[in-house]
Order: structure tokens, then sequence, then C-alpha cells
């Protein structure tokens, strides 16, 4: 079955604590336009859209000067909102997806269900990164909440572990590159599935 329709999601979020715009298309060619104020975190965005073959535009202001928590939280949170959205009824997806990424001598790997249930397990991370900050801005104590975040609005049950590595950008690029490509093969489309990928009927 191909999936039907224009599979895109557009979410914008305001707060006194930021202002965030996400657009995304599922069936991108991984075009990306990333803008947080938080360099790190745009990296990690761009290479969120080009692993996952999204289309993915980011906008987004925050109160910086206070910390970047705030920013990186809101914009996980639309992130997923505009994820679920772009998912609609599911219908015709692979549902499942995995994936192992190595990044030098990192590796990370993710799993994915699209069921609708949020939830998220991290693991293995080590210690270190608790207080460990890349380029003088972007906290790596931030990765469990940005993917807690993703899978709490956009529904998903995600498992992220991280199987080895010592430096702490290899280990976080490792994680967002494997659930970008465990986000791709799962909501894929399935020739085989017709209708929503479930026993009950709906996801």
């Amino acid at each position: 079955m191909k999936v039907e329709g224009a599979r895109t999601g557009r979410v914008e979020r305001i707060t006194k604590e930021s202002s965030v715009l996400v657009e995304l298309d599922l069936d991108g060619t991984g075009r990306t336009e990333i803008s947080t104020g938080v360099p790190f975190f745009d990296h990690m965005l761009t290479a969120l859209g080009k692993h996952g073959a999204l289309d993915l535009g980011v906008r987004a202001t925050g109160d910086l000067e206070v910390d970047v928590h705030h920013t990186v939280e809101d914009v996980a949170i639309v992130l997923g909102q505009a994820l679920r959205a772009a998912l609609g009824e599911k219908a015709g997806i692979r549902r499942f997806g995995d994936a192992m990424i190595p990044m030098d001598e990192s590796l990370a790997q993710a799993v994915v269900d699209v069921s609708g249930r949020p939830y998220c397990v991290h693991t293995g991370e080590p210690e270190s990164m608790a207080g460990f900050v890349i380029g003088g801005h972007y906290p790596t104590v931030l990765n469990r909440h940005i993917f807690e975040s993703l899978a709490f609005h956009a529904e998903l049950a995600l498992h992220v572990r991280v199987l080895g590595g010592r430096d702490p950008h290899h280990i976080t690029e490792a994680q967002f590159k494997a659930v970008a490509r465990a986000l791709r093969a799962a909501v894929a489309a399935d020739d085989r599935i017709s209708g929503v990928p479930s026993t009950k009927g709906v996801l």
C-alpha cells in the first residue's frame, strides 16, 4: 500500500520563554533550515532531518541569556507535535524501526514504535556527560530530555542506548543519527500493509 496524501506537520508555540515554529515533511529528501540560537543543537537537528529524510524547518528564539534549556525543550516539544500531526492516522506505515549508528569510537542504537503510547528509555551515557557542555553552550544532560519530550509529544515508544563512546560530541551525534534512521524506517510505507498496522485497528 502506498501511503496516501501529504504527510506534513506545522506547529507554532509561543510562551514567555520561547517562540518556536516547526515545519516538517515525512516524505522529504533531508532538506533542512534550522535556527534555534543554539549552534550545536542546530547541528543535531540538521543531522536528524538529513538522516531521517525529513524536510525540516525549525525557527526558534528564546531566553538564551537565562539558559538554553527552555529553548531546547520547547523545540523538542513542538518537533514531537509536528511529527504526530504529520503521521495522521498512520495507515500503511511500517510502524517499527531500529538503527545502530557508529560515530568514530561511539556507538548508539535507537528503536522506535509509532505506537500511540508515549514512552522513552534512555540508557548508557557515561556519567561524565551529566556535567559536560559542548561548545560552551550545549549541556549534554539535555539529551535525555530531548528524546523524552519528542517521544511524549509524537506519541512514540522510543528506546535509545549508548553502547560505547568517549567523546560527548560523538556520543550525542550518534544518538541523534540513530533516532533519525529509526524514525525513517518506522514511518516508511509498507507495500504489504493495508490500513493501520495494529490488531486494534488504531494507533
